[in-house]
């Protein structure tokens, strides 16, 4: 059902190879998400006092949380073999969507974090800078043929 965390190391392997399959390919998009994880089974509070001292009482965790970050390629649904949305050939569940999560401990956040932006620069490297010229073309066309908006003739 669910699988299990990788290991820091495990887990940038495998995202690297992501990046550089989804780059070969020449589209497609590899989403990086990073919250911090807050379920501990160990730990049980009391959270009506700690509510009623300060209403933003968790923003400020006695100790650090670590953080679960995760990664994917998006591909959560393919079209069925019809490609319409609805009926026979609706959006089927993707089993060859990439999951990858790993959880990163309070202690080695300077170093994950060195070596993710090291990773994520080196799958930056392909990208093209996006063409704005036509709509800046169009958003002069329709800025300078106005009254300028203070209804005057």
């Amino acid at each position: 059902m669910a699988k299990e965390h990788l290991s820091n190391e495990a887990f940038f392997t495998q995202l690297t190879s992501l990046i550089e399959k989804t780059q070969q390919k020449g589209h497609g998009a590899v989403y990086l998400t990073q919250k911090r994880l807050t379920f501990d089974a160990s730990s049980t509070t009391t959270t009506a006092q700690k509510i009623a001292d300060d209403p933003l009482w968790d923003l400020n965790p006695p100790n650090p949380l670590p953080l679960i970050i995760r990664a994917t390629d998006g591909k959560s649904h393919k079209l069925g073999p019809e490609g319409t949305k609805g009926g026979k050939g609706g959006r089927t569940k993707n089993a060859d969507k990439v999951k990858l999560k790993t959880v990163v401990q309070p202690d080695d956040l300077d170093a994950f974090f060195a070596k993710y932006a090291e990773v994520c620069k080196a799958g930056m490297q392909s990208l093209k800078k996006r063409d704005r010229s036509k709509r800046k073309k169009a958003s002069k066309k329709k800025g300078g043929a106005g009254t300028g908006g203070d209804g005057k003739v």
